[in-house]
């Protein structure tokens, strides 16, 4: 899954296809969603 910076919606896109753009804004920028890992250190 993608975040488009223009409108801020969830995009899945096909990684063959060379024209990346949200299909919703049509805004060509998008950032790949990363989980929310909460890492603990334990010394």
């Amino acid at each position: 899954m993608y975040k488009c910076l223009g409108c801020g919606k969830e995009v899945e896109i096909n990684e063959l296809d060379r024209r990346i753009r949200c299909p919703y804004c049509g805004y060509r920028v998008l950032v790949k969603e990363r989980p929310k890992v909460v890492k603990k250190v334990i010394i």
